[in-house]
């Protein structure tokens, strides 16, 4: 048994350590995509919480500038020549998400701090992406000289 380990367990961490970047910066700009096209076309779950955390600007103005925003950050991680572009627009964008733990504690917390409601955890997973953002970050002079990533 121990010997199949031994055999397996590299080539499976090799094709990780070969695809993993890629793998990760896809996800991350499918995700951007996907929750910015649903915020310019009105279909968003997340418009009432933004709507409301933005509350000095119209929402029918605002959440599709946001979420065309989003689609260029999730284009510009697809192109690797704008992954910088994309990733400072992530970082530009991302502390507005947490405003609400701020503004509307009532909606993103059952009990404060640790008790998260459905939009708080849709909040928190935001630490993730920028974690993602910062991996991905981490590679861009690899990037920009690998066909692979």
């Amino acid at each position: 048994m121990n010997t199949i380990f031994n055999r397996v367990d590299p080539l499976i961490a090799g094709w990780m350590d070969r695809n993993g970047i890629r793998m990760l910066r896809w996800s991350v700009a499918l995700v951007f995509i996907w929750f910015g096209a649903l915020k310019t076309v009105g279909m968003s779950p997340a418009h009432e919480l933004v709507a409301r955390t933005v509350y000095w600007f119209p929402p029918e103005i605002f959440i599709p500038i946001l979420g065309w925003w989003e689609v260029l950050i999730g284009l510009g991680l697809l192109y690797r020549r704008l992954a910088r572009l994309a990733i400072a627009l992530l970082f530009l964008q991302m502390p507005g998400t947490f405003l609400p733990l701020i503004l509307l504690p009532d909606i993103c917390f059952t009990s404060i701090p640790f008790g998260l409601t459905i939009e708080g955890q849709y909040i928190i997973k935001n630490l993730v992406l920028i974690s993602a953002a910062i991996v991905v970050g981490g590679t861009v002079r690899q990037l920009e000289g690998d066909r692979r990533l």
